[in-house]
Parts: structure tokens; C-alpha cells; sequence
């Protein structure tokens, strides 16, 4: 048992044994304000602190001074950053700040009391509190507090966040530092900040995390790794951001592994570290989630608009292996009427099975462009996966090391993960070497020249640490590595077919821009439908717009690969789909709706429902590109006032106007919870009027629990379709949900009960 609830070694990091080669240095009061262009500057000293778990100055050693900077962008953001040796406000990748967000000139206001900080508008956007404490002096049992930085950030011009300046017990016993850096062997190594947090501040977000809805009392790890699993701890996608149900946004401008502790090592504060000589952060008010999410698609970019196809069913498993073989399970699924737009070739469509190599196996698939063209013609389309590691016996490996397109191993080391294979991987793809990135758009452009519509850029959350990159150390990189790789992939895909998407499994900040993302190698089971939910709801919470997951979760349990997926679970996980951005099947067995003839049926008329409900999720994609809003929504997004709100992970919003409880257990019954408004249920056309709990409410297996906000008009597609490319978007009909509605099966009778149904959209005579 290692942990020592001290903060010092539990959450700072240092040794229990304070060998000396960590050293504490910590913020003093502002020395002087000032104006620069249209920031502010304060200059701040810092005391070394001796080393001890009893944090006291070092006074023999003289205080170091550095500036911090403040920064207005509009109205509603504030960026704050200092710099140990290093520019305090650098540009990055991360960043693709809106045209919208200009920078407002700062000014400088100042009284015996207090330093001001105001923008041209006069609204006060800073604070710096100079007063001196109040004391009723009567003991000299303990010195008196040490100096520290009491200084306040209003980033909307109302909404006050305080650095935390003196949580502690007594002056030698600090849970929080307001700001502080560690030199390591004489360097600033990491930088921590702290904010107030209120008594019952709840915290949402920080990417895509698999736990509870409010992350309040939780230290969160901002490393990518992979999550191996939705039930753990470890997580593909991590960001840098959170939510504050005080409604404000903080984002940490960083790429380095950092930590968030959302009141946790202290009730009173939240606390930052990172791992560079640095601390650059954004805070971002509103007046509601989907305000403040806005502002910081504003800063890291707005998701790309994808192709009317991709929300179409996507068919997979791990893996096919032959063109004969796509050919039979497309046969079957239009003989048998499944609609569905995309064949995904995972693993296996290589010469050997996980060595990507970016090339079609000459005997299986003998000829690949004729044979993506012929599934074009029966409208599949082709999406095809890789991976950004370059084993030893890959074709392109002695290419890749000589010209450094992969990064440059100091000892060999072996690439673990999810590695089914077993294969030694010599290298990763250098995304920062400008040519590597163009000799790998080259590989894709082969493939997408083909006909291939799509690239899944799976991993990438793991690189190779123990090397030399072209651009950026392994320590700064692991972090942004998904967005340099997905960027490269996006934008080739968008180059060669029009259309930009991608499939992609790890994430970042910025990563948001070139979807879409999915959840991961979740267990075929509840647990790992709950923890599936509860990923999207959170990275739906930290700029992410659209989302999937694998039905029916990826591998069996307790037999990684062989374990028969139970039928109750298959029907449940295809309603989660039907009712996300994006419906992929996939996994280590069979997936195919076919394969499970007890309810195929069922499964075939969900997917029909999912054709039907295109319209709508083309209408509030489009919404997506604009606003903050993703397609999943936690509750809190319509309902930010309702505390109950706060701590429901087991349901959403799909768009605007549905809510979605999808039931997770084998007894067809679970509670809901529906919010304030007037509800429709979609399938019995029950008015309910919430708030209200709707408590073991059953639900054959046939149906769902979804409801409708009454009186809403949703856009559907009546017309039965084997795919997205017999569509024709304006012949959508309306759907109003109130007094006249009586049941989405009456409204769409013809669509639902056909098995058979193809190409009967009425003529235009």
C-alpha cells in the first residue's frame, strides 16, 4: 500500500524518501502589473521551499521571478499562462482558434485593495486581492501563512474562479498549491495551479471516462494508453478539459501527461500538474454546458460534417478474410433484407493477419478494385483498418527506417496493447516528420484510389517512448499522437473521395475535428454496455460530436474470442446503436443480425427504425458542426439546473428531442428518470408530464424506453431502403409527437413489419 494521502507524494509526485532531486518552489505575491499589447503581465516571485513534507521557505536561497500572462477572447474566455524558462502562451496543433474570438484589449486599474484587471468594455476580468488578512493576534503557537497568489478570474465578467490560495491546515501543511513549480536536478520539470472548488461542485468530462456521471472526489490521469476494456481506469481518449456545474470550462493547453484531481486529494480544490516547465490555461464561462462546450470547439475546432452513408449500418467482425467471403455475408444481408452501407475488412485483408502492410493479400483478393466496385454497385461501401506501428517484416520497414518516416528506436522495444497477434513492432509512424506524413497519405492513396471510402486509425493512443522523433519528445507527443496520425488519415480521405471521415479509436484535444471516434474493445456484456454509455456521455462532455461504439460490445466474456454473445444482449446493444451517431457492428465472433435467428426479426425492424431516423440525425449533425452540442448528450446539457441531472449515466439525449434509457439487464425492466417537460413515449404514444421517476418500468424486448419531447415535428424517411444511395432526403415526412400520435410502429407500419419491402417508394405520378 503505497498511497500516503499526503499531496505532496500522492498527487505532486514526489519521493516519499526527499532524496533532494525534487524541489518545491511556490508562488509569492505579485511584485508588479502591468499592460503588454493587449495583455496583462503580473510578475510573480517564487520561494524555494525546503525539502520536507512540511512545506517551509527556504530563505537562504533568493526568490526567482516569472511573469504570468492574462489574455481576453471575447467575452466569455480567459487565458492564463506562465512560462518557467519557456514562452508562456505557444501555439499548437490543439489549437484552431474561430475567426469569432478575437482578442480584447486588457487594462490595468489598480488601489491599495486590489489590482484590477478590465477589458475595453470596462467589465472586470481579473482581480488580484491585496488586502491584508484580518488577525486577532493571541498566539504565537505557529507562524504566520506564507505569502501566496489571492488572485480571482472572471472569464464572462460575472462567474468569480479563485485560485486556491491557502488550502491547508496549518502554514507547513498544504493540500493545494495556488501555483507552484518542481525543479528536477535543477529544471522546472512540473507545474501545478489550483482552483477553488465549492462544497458541492460537481465536475464532468476530462474525456472518455467510464465511471459515474459527477467526477467530483476523483484524481484522473491525462495519459493515453490503451484502454484494453470500458470498465477500467486506463482510456483511449483522454482530454485536457472539464466541465464545472458552477458552469464554467477549464481547458489545459498541454500535450504532456498531467493530472486533474476534481476535488479530490482537497474537497477544496481542483488541482492541475503537468509535466513541462508551463501551466497555459483557458477558462471559458457560460450560462449552460452547451455554451460553454461551444467556446471550446472555438478554441480546438468544430467536428467536419461526414457523408450521409456513414449513418448508415456499418457491418463487421474480427475479421473477414476473403473477398468470397464479404461477398457471401453481403448476399445474405440483402437476400435477407438488413440495410446497411459499409463492409468493414478488419485484420485479415493483409497478406498475414495483423502485419499492416497496407496491402490486399493477392490470393484472397485477387483483384481489390474490381472487387470493391462490385459491392459499390450493390451500395456497400468498403472502410478498411491499419495501424500506425510498422513491424519488422512489414514490406515498407527498411524504407521507413532509412528515410526516418518511423521514429528511431534507442533499444528494441517491444509494442504491447491489445496486440492479438504477438508481433514485435520495430517502429511508429512519425507523424512530426513533415515527408512521413506525406509517404504515409501516400500508402492510404492507393487504397482509397481503389474505391475504399474509409481508414480506421485504430491504436495510436501508445508510442514508442524509449526513441527519437523528427520534431517532439516521445514525453510530449504520446499524448498528441492520435491527432497528428487521425489528421493525417482525414485529410487524404477528404483529398481522394470528397468525403472526410475517419474511424478512430484514441483522442485528444483537437481530435474532435476529424471524426468520427468510437469507444473501444468493450466486453460483450451489460457491464460493458453501462461503461460504453458512460464514455460517450463524457467525451460528448469534452468537445466530441460524434461518437459510436461496438455492437455488440467487441469481445466475449469469459472466452476472449469464443464465447456465444447472448441474445437479449445483441437486441439491447442494436437499440443503444439505432439511437447513436453512428451503428457499427463488430467484434472477435460473428456479428451479422443472421447469425442470431431468434431475434433477427427484431433486429432487422430496429435497423429499418435506424433508416427511418436518417433525416433527423442528418438534421442534427449538421447542428453538431455549429454549436456545442454532440449527438449523445448527458441530461445536463437540456436540464443544467436539475441536480438529479448530475448523476445520470444510464441515460441521454439523442439529439434535440429524444430521450433514450437503454435498458441494461436480462429482465426487460429498469428505472427512468424523465425530466422537466411533457415526454411521449415513442412506441405507445403515452403523454407523460416529468419531473418524475418512471421506476421498474418494463420494456419488451421488441421495444425500448424512448420518449419524445411533446409537440416535437422529427423528419423521417417512410420508405423502405437497403441503403443510403436510395435515398432521396427531400421525400422525408414529418412526425409530430402530441395528442395525434399514437405509436412509431402505427406511424411506420409499412416500413417496420416489411421483410421484403425494397424499392416501394411511390412514383412521383
Amino acid at each position: 500500500m503505497k498511497q500516503t494521502n499526503f499531496q505532496l507524494f500522492d498527487f505532486m509526485d514526489f519521493d516519499t524518501a526527499l532524496t533532494g532531486e525534487d524541489v518545491l518552489w511556490k508562488t509569492c505575491a505579485p511584485v508588479s502589473i502591468q499592460v503588454d499589447g493587449t495583455d496583462v503581465v503580473l510578475e510573480i516571485p517564487f520561494q524555494k521551499q525546503k525539502v520536507a513534507n512540511d512545506i517551509a521557505p527556504d530563505p537562504e536561497t533568493a526568490r526567482k521571478n516569472y511573469f504570468l500572462r492574462i489574455r481576453a477572447y471575447g467575452n466569455k474566455i480567459l487565458r492564463v499562462a506562465i512560462g518557467f524558462g519557456t514562452p508562456p502562451m505557444p501555439d499548437s496543433l490543439m489549437l484552431e482558434i474561430h475567426k469569432k474570438l478575437c482578442v480584447i484589449p486588457l487594462q490595468v486599474e489598480k488601489t491599495d485593495d486590489e489590482w484590477l484587471v478590465k477589458d475595453s468594455n470596462g467589465i472586470i476580468r481579473a482581480c488580484l486581492n491585496r488586502r491584508p488578512l484580518v488577525i486577532d493576534h493571541w498566539s504565537d503557537l505557529l507562524p504566520i501563512p506564507e505569502e501566496t497568489l489571492d488572485l480571482s478570474f472572471f472569464p464572462d465578467g460575472k462567474k468569480e474562479i479563485k485560485l486556491s490560495a491557502y488550502d491547508q491546515f496549518f502554514p507547513a501543511r498544504h493540500d493545494a498549491f495556488a501555483l507552484a513549480f518542481v525543479e528536477k536536478n535543477g529544471k522546472c520539470h512540473r507545474t501545478t495551479m489550483s482552483f477553488h472548488a465549492q462544497a458541492d461542485e460537481k465536475f464532468v468530462g476530462t474525456g472518455e471516462r467510464f465511471t459515474k456521471m459527477d467526477l467530483s472526489g476523483h484524481t484522473f490521469q491525462l495519459k493515453n494508453q490503451d484502454g484494453q476494456g470500458v470498465n477500467n481506469r486506463r482510456t483511449y481518449k483522454n482530454i485536457p478539459f472539464f466541465l464545472s456545474g458552477r458552469m464554467y470550462g477549464l481547458f489545459m493547453h498541454t500535450t504532456a501527461h498531467s493530472k486533474f484531481s476534481l476535488a479530490d486529494h482537497s474537497t477544496r480544490s481542483v488541482q492541475l500538474l503537468t509535466e513541462e516547465p508551463a501551466m497555459d490555461v483557458f477558462l471559458i464561462g457560460g450560462d449552460n454546458p452547451e455554451e460553454i462546450l461551444y467556446g471550446y470547439r472555438c478554441l480546438t475546432g468544430f467536428p467536419a460534417i461526414l457523408p450521409l452513408w456513414s449513418f448508415g449500418t456499418w457491418m463487421s467482425r474480427m475479421s473477414y478474410f476473403s473477398a468470397d467471403e464479404v461477398n457471401r455475408i453481403c448476399k445474405r444481408l440483402r437476400d435477407e433484407d438488413y440495410p446497411c452501407d459499409v463492409i468493414h475488412l478488419d485484420t485479415g485483408w493483409f497478406i498475414t493477419d495483423w502485419l499492416c502492410e497496407w496491402k490486399f493479400n493477392p490470393e484472397r483478393f485477387p483483384d481489390p478494385k474490381q472487387f470493391i466496385k462490385d459491392l459499390r454497385k450493390d451500395g456497400f461501401k468498403v472502410s478498411l483498418w491499419q495501424m500506425p506501428y510498422i513491424a519488422a517484416k512489414a514490406a515498407q520497414h527498411d524504407e521507413a527506417l532509412e528515410n526516418k518516416y518511423m521514429c528511431i528506436l534507442k533499444k528494441t522495444e517491444k509494442q504491447g496493447g491489445s496486440n492479438f497477434s504477438a508481433l514485435d513492432y520495430a517502429g511508429t509512424i512519425d507523424f512530426t516528420n513533415p515527408e512521413a506524413v506525406e509517404w504515409y497519405k501516400n500508402l492510404l492513396r492507393n487504397l482509397l484510389k481503389m474505391g475504399v471510402v474509409c481508414i480506421k486509425t485504430d491504436f495510436g493512443e501508445d508510442i514508442h517512448m524509449d526513441a527519437d522523433y523528427h520534431a517532439m519528445k516521445p514525453e510530449l507527443l504520446n499524448n498528441l499522437y492520435a491527432l497528428l496520425y487521425q489528421k493525417a488519415a482525414f485529410e487524404i480521405t477528404k483529398e481522394v473521395t470528397g468525403d472526410g471521415i475517419i474511424w478512430a479509436r484514441a483522442g485528444w484535444a483537437g481530435c474532435q475535428r476529424y471524426p468520427l471516434h468510437w469507444g473501444g474493445d468493450s466486453a460483450c456484456s451489460w457491464d460493458g454496455l453501462a461503461g460504453s454509455l458512460k464514455g460517450g456521455l463524457h467525451i460528448g462532455l469534452s468537445g466530441f460530436g460524434f461518437w459510436s461504439h461496438d455492437v455488440p460490445g467487441f469481445h466475449s466474456v469469459p472466452n476472449f474470442m469464443n464465447s456465444v454473445v447472448p441474445d437479449d444482449l445483441y437486441v439491447r446493444w442494436t437499440q443503444f446503436g439505432v439511437f447513436s451517431s453512428h451503428l457499427r457492428y463488430h467484434g472477435t465472433s460473428k456479428r451479422e443480425p443472421y447469425e442470431y435467428p431468434a431475434i433477427s426479426g427484431i433486429v432487422r425492424k430496429w435497423l429499418k427504425l435506424r433508416y427511418a431516423l436518417i433525416p433527423y440525425i442528418v438534421e442534427q449533425s449538421k447542428k453538431i458542426t455549429t454549436s456545442g452540442y454532440p449527438m449523445i448528450r448527458a441530461l445536463i446539457f437540456h436540464h443544467p439546473d436539475d441536480k438529479m441531472c448530475w448523476h445520470i449515466d444510464n441515460q441521454y439525449y439523442f439529439g434535440d428531442d429524444f430521450l433514450v434509457a437503454p435498458v441494461m439487464n436480462s429482465e426487460n425492466r429498469r428505472d427512468v428518470y424523465l425530466p422537466e417537460g411533457t415526454w411521449v413515449n415513442l412506441f405507445s404514444g403515452k403523454i407523460t408530464k416529468g419531473k418524475c421517476w418512471l421506476n421498474d418500468f418494463e420494456c419488451p424486448l421488441d421495444e425500448m424506453p424512448v420518449w419524445v419531447k411533446y409537440k416535437s415535428v422529427v423528419s423521417v424517411y417512410p420508405y423502405p431502403v437497403s441503403n443510403t444511395d436510395e435515398m432521396d432526403l427531400s421525400k422525408a415526412v414529418s412526425i409530430k409527437f402530441d395528442e395525434s400520435y399514437h405509436g412509431i410502429e402505427k406511424v411506420l407500419e409499412p416500413l417496420l413489419t416489411s421483410s421484403d419491402g425494397r424499392n416501394k417508394e411511390p412514383s412521383d405520378n
